[in-house]
């Protein structure tokens, strides 16, 4: 795997003004390695700044390299930003693929396991959903969005759907598959939106709980039991 070499000799006759963040980490990593801490740094900016105003500039700070070797990896504020993106959708798709191989055929245990999946430590933490929220909620964030991710997004729909088929299928349940996944895909957003914006947002696991409240609306002969997220 490649390495770069980040070295800062005692006199530079010819300073980088770029070079204004003291590096926080060793000054040698690997490519792979650096462009991760990068994105996260990213991914705490757009957290705590949006979109539109996170920088090139604030997330060198947050990473400590300078502004010149984030560009050096990633071009340009709006490759950064697409880049971060993608990252953010690969790591969401594994998760939840991950856990549907993991819970067996029976719907209800496929059902249960991408909601946990959505509750997870490793997907449900503060700054990833205010990382989503912001490439959702701002205008000028959209098209990259639904270019970056509008296919993952597909296939978690017709996944849930095919599962909320086989629910009707299997226990005799009467629901509209289509409305039913988009009903249960709302609650678990909804929940995760009142996490980023409420002053004081309750836990992750009262999060999961009132969506489960929801599923078993739907399916009250099953998830009476379900357990906790995680």
């Amino acid at each position: 795997m490649a390495r770069e070499e980040v070295n800062m000799p005692m006199q530079d006759p010819c300073p980088d003004p770029d070079a204004d963040a003291a590096p926080a980490n060793p000054r040698t990593l690997d490519r792979d390695t650096r462009r991760l801490q990068v994105i996260e740094a990213t991914i705490d900016c757009l957290a705590e700044r949006g979109f539109s105003r996170t920088t090139v500039t604030d997330v060198a700070r947050r990473a400590g390299i300078s502004h010149g070797l984030v560009l050096f990896h990633f071009q340009s504020k709006e490759n950064l930003l697409a880049e971060t993106l993608d990252y953010l959708a690969a790591e969401y798709q594994a998760n939840w693929q991950e856990a549907l191989a993991l819970a067996g055929p029976a719907p209800e245990d496929q059902i249960l396991a991408l909601l946990r999946a959505d509750f997870s430590p490793a997907i449900c933490t503060p700054a990833r959903l205010a990382a989503w929220c912001a490439y959702w909620g701002e205008s000028q964030s959209r098209p990259l969005y639904q270019s970056r991710c509008g296919a993952n997004d597909a296939l978690y729909n017709r996944t849930l759907v095919e599962i909320c088929r086989q629910m009707n299928l299997a226990h005799g349940y009467d629901l509209n598959p289509e409305r039913t996944a988009r009903l249960i895909r709302i609650m678990t957003e909804g929940v995760w939106l009142d996490l980023v914006t409420l002053e004081g947002p309750y836990s992750v696991a009262e999060a999961f709980e009132t969506v489960m409240l929801g599923i078993r609306a739907l399916f009250p002969r099953h998830f009476m039991t379900a357990g906790k997220v995680a």
